[in-house]
């Protein structure tokens, strides 16, 4: 189980301090795969990178129960743009400590890069490493994925192939989503969460989420800032 204990986190943009946590206290729930809503600037890219432990809370701590939690799919940091996509690979295989040679031909296979899987990455459309980058991720197998605004890559085909391929690791797993997309997003979770002003509400249905989402952007769509 995740816990997040008395976490806060904010940065500073040039209108102001934004909050995304503010002494935020909750379990994400285990066996569950769960969808993150907010309005934009809410903070939920920030909360992924803090799950994943890419990024660190101000003050409060993050326990992951020795789960092993997914670097974020959708975090450009992930990949090595001067490294080719099986270079890119193998290093990930070696970090994780998982076979080399069955992780650079599972992505080989996965993400149908051709020729361009022993290209640099910087050669690649923002398509090409979403695609990269999925495949990566499944070829390692972990307690919880962490998701970021990229399931709606390629064509219906290949998206066919991901959520067939994510529902596969599900029967062991747990995903944690980020989109705007509120089809995607039912297609992978059944609880949710709404982050909204520095706070982290959950809801046992995805359904009650959105709907809290929905009512919060009415009547409010934009997120809290302090003035520094």
């Amino acid at each position: 189980m995740i816990v997040l204990d008395r976490v806060d986190k904010a940065y500073r943009t040039v209108d102001g301090r934004r909050v995304v946590l503010n002494d935020v206290s909750v379990c994400l729930p285990e066996g569950r795969s769960l969808g993150i809503l907010g309005a934009n600037g809410a903070g939920k890219s920030t909360l992924i990178r803090l799950l994943a432990g890419t990024e660190r809370p101000d003050s409060g701590r993050i326990s992951r129960g020795g789960r092993s939690v997914s670097f974020p799919l959708g975090f450009g940091a992930t990949l090595h743009p001067k490294l080719t996509g099986q270079e890119n690979v193998t290093f990930l295989a070696r970090l994780y400590g998982i076979d080399e040679h069955e992780a650079a031909g599972y992505v080989a296979d996965f993400a149908e890069l051709g020729a361009y899987y022993r290209m640099p990455v910087e050669t690649y459309s923002s398509g090409m490493r979403a695609r990269l980058a999925f495949g990566a991720c499944l070829a390692i197998q972990f307690d919880v994925y962490l998701i970021d605004e990229v399931t709606a890559v390629g064509d219906a085909r290949f998206r066919a192939r991901c959520l067939d391929a994510f529902r596969q690791r599900m029967k062991h797993a747990d995903v944690i989503m980020v989109s705007h997309d509120f089809e995607t997003m039912r297609a992978y979770c059944d609880t949710g969460a709404v982050l909204a002003n520095g706070s982290l509400t959950l809801f046992g249905d995805l359904e009650d989420a959105i709907r809290h989402h929905d009512r919060i952007m009415r009547n409010n769509p934009v997120p809290a800032m302090e003035i520094a």
